[in-house]
């Protein structure tokens, strides 16, 4: 739950659909499709409230490192108590790992030419100030991907202009934000059966689309841009929508209810495809020779990745390069005893593999 914890920028949500990416145990048992940050911080309280998992919980501890130790048959896992700095150690027969693969740490930022020029304001989202007014401002959001795809009609409304600057084109389609047909299904069924069904339903429809993009790739590119085209309409070059690869090579990016595109279609909001040259005293100059004027730059170029956690596994003491080791189904690791990591799907709701 580290991400809905930590992400506070605005229009924060998933880029999965709720009823595949909540519990199998416990349905997401709401209306929205694509659920909001505190939506979902809410739902993972509340479920392990109702299991009995909250009051087993340590807050406030960093794991630094874990050992085994074949002579104990034990784990010791060193922990730091980051209001204080001191250590604690905690030993187990068995440890699991479940940290995800982001490094909550600090955002990634390339090294952008002049970034040391600009007299605006430079925000990454994972550390998105509580302070920032956007109100009225020119702002250029740098990405393509589902956090650019959540900024841009989230702020849209309040900012003078938005502009998505990305180097290449993503796939872009829109989804309900509401479920209607569970809506009237729940009006004459149990709820149970309602979510039930919804989260069946849209695991398979998930997994077709999947299996057709790989099968009918030409086919599943059409279907994806006319989708982008109905929504944006002539005043808009579909070159910005057009990548340069096939559907599900990388992940598809979702916006319910086509916010994204009706921002662009009313002119809100606009879509620029070019590489960045330098930033300069007032926005970012572009390879093609445009100028990007910017009050404020939101660079939504991504997460640093790393495996559980940023902590230092060792076998007896010796030093283990996670790297070097096999995975047997995403869960048990080569030559690690007493030790799972928990990693899920990249082609579907996470949690599922998880579970």
């Amino acid at each position: 739950g580290g991400t809905w914890e930590l992400f506070r920028y605005p229009g924060i949500r998933s880029d999965s659909d709720m009823f595949s990416f909540g519990y199998g145990f416990r349905p997401w048992n709401e209306l929205k499709v694509s659920a909001d940050g505190p939506s979902i911080r809410n739902y993972i309280h509340e479920t392990a409230d109702a299991f009995g998992v909250t009051e087993h919980i340590r807050y406030g501890l960093k794991t630094t490192s874990a050992d085994w130790s074949e002579k104990d048959q034990r784990w010791t896992v060193t922990v730091t108590h980051e209001d204080s700095g001191e250590t604690e150690t905690f030993t187990a027969r068995f440890l699991v790992g479940c940290t995800g693969y982001y490094n909550y740490d600090k955002g990634y930022l390339p090294d952008f030419p002049g970034m040391d020029r600009f007299k605006g304001r430079c925000v990454h989202p994972q550390q998105w100030p509580e302070d920032l007014d956007y109100k009225n401002k020119k702002v250029v959001v740098i990405g393509s991907g589902a956090t650019a795809v959540t900024l841009v009609p989230s702020m849209a409304e309040e900012t003078a202009h938005i502009t998505m600057l990305q180097r290449s084109p993503s796939y872009i389609f829109s989804i309900p934000g509401h479920d209607k047909l569970s809506e009237v299904l729940d009006a004459v069924l149990p709820s149970d059966w309602v979510f039930g069904m919804a989260r069946w339903r849209n695991i398979k429809l998930q997994r077709l689309i999947y299996k057709a993009s790989k099968k009918y790739p030409n086919f599943m590119r059409k279907l994806l841009l006319s989708n982008v085209k109905r929504h944006v309409g002539d005043g808009v070059d579909m070159a910005h929508f057009s990548p340069s690869y096939m559907p599900w090579d990388e992940r598809l990016c979702a916006v319910p209810d086509a916010d994204l595109f009706k921002d662009l279609r009313d002119g809100k909001a606009s879509v620029v495809t070019d590489h960045i040259e330098t930033f300069t005293e007032n926005g970012i100059l572009l390879k093609s020779g445009r100028e990007l004027e910017a009050d404020i730059i939101i660079t939504a170029t991504g997460l640093n990745l790393q495996v559980l956690g940023g902590m230092q596994l060792s076998l007896n003491g010796e030093p283990l390069d996670v790297s070097e080791h096999m995975t047997y189904k995403g869960v048990l690791m080569e030559g690690v005893p007493n030790m799972a990591w928990v990693f899920g799907y990249t082609n579907a709701s996470w949690t599922l593999k998880a579970d």
